[in-house]
């Protein structure tokens, strides 16, 4: 059976090398579709409100991934 502990290890490594590649020369380019939203079901679990300035970052984050998740989902939209 695996503990609690051991699952926010997982899900905290695959957040925190998400982050990596996204942070890399390319940005959001770098994450595949499914990556993304992997990476926005992550940020989404995480709890940055003992830190304003994280909170904040995180934020912004959610609103970048999701652009380019809606981005890559209707590319006719962006074709115009």
């Amino acid at each position: 059976m695996t503990s609690m502990a051991e699952i926010l290890k997982k899900d905290d490594f695959k957040r925190v090398e998400l982050l990596n590649l996204v942070t890399k020369n390319g940005g959001m380019r770098n994450l595949s579709l499914e990556q993304l939203i992997q990476l926005d079901e992550l940020l989404r679990k995480k709890d940055y409100s003992n830190d304003k300035k994280a909170e904040k970052s995180k934020q912004k984050l959610l609103k970048q991934i999701n652009i380019e998740i809606y981005k890559r989902n209707d590319t006719a939209i962006w074709k115009i």
